[in-house]
């Protein structure tokens, strides 16, 4: 059984990863923790083979936390999974040796799809001596060739990335469906489905927002966004 290390400080998006997590045969969750130090308490006290890991923890970044455990002797890998969406974070995540990055939002198949083909690396590598160039290079595939990732039927990768743009973009006091739909060029009735899967997944609230007499209309508001560093 894959033991996986849940470092995650917003409490809707850890219980999601630890759901999506407990779904996939052969894993299990060993810990979800809230803090850089937290996870490293609990490494301290039992092994993991995986740690899915948010890069904006409140007592400092992930990246630095993946530097304190390689310090430390602890050799579990690392699944970055963030809202960070600087190139340059990705190259310092890459150099100090994360394994796959998976950005906020995210569905469960787009995780299912990393941790599967990390865990089919993670066998082939374990086989001893490698037979020869083709071998090492399949083992290496795994990783750097994920497969499209699935999203729920009807919906689209970039329409979901606009329609996440415009709502990570938008005031505190949140965006409409209708200013949505102007902000990513699609109709009203597609920017609200997006706006609906992103609060079915925990990266977006949604809350009445009351003006003048009538319905009121819902604002969305993203429930992940970046913290100071």
């Amino acid at each position: 059984m894959i033991r996986v290390l849940v470092v995650e400080d917003d409490p809707v998006a850890a219980e999601a990863h630890r759901m999506y997590v407990e779904r996939l045969p052969g894993f299990e969750v060993a810990a979800v923790v809230h803090t850089g130090g937290a996870a490293l308490r609990l490494l301290d006290r039992q092994p993991v083979d995986l740690v899915l890991l948010d890069l904006h923890l409140p007592d400092g970044h992930g990246l630095q936390l993946v530097r304190t455990m390689r310090a430390a002797g602890h050799t579990a890998d690392v699944v970055a999974v963030t809202s960070a969406r600087d190139l340059g974070v990705v190259r310092q995540a890459v150099s100090v040796g994360v394994v796959q990055y998976l950005l906020k939002p995210f569905t469960f198949p787009s995780l299912r799809d990393r941790l599967e083909r990390w865990a089919q690396c993670r066998t082939e590598l374990s086989h001893g001596e490698a037979s020869g160039q083709d071998e090492v290079d399949r083992a290496l595939a795994a990783l750097r060739a994920p497969r499209p990732t699935a999203l729920p039927k009807g919906l689209s990768a970039p329409t979901l990335e606009a329609v996440t743009t415009a709502l990570r973009q938008a005031s505190a006091d949140g965006i409409s469906a209708n200013a949505a739909a102007q902000a990513a060029g699609v109709s009203r009735i597609t920017a609200r489905r997006y706006l609906e899967h992103l609060v079915d997944i925990g990266r977006a609230a949604r809350t009445p927002q009351y003006g003048q007499v009538g319905r009121p209309e819902l604002a969305y508001r993203w429930r992940d966004l970046p913290k100071p560093q």
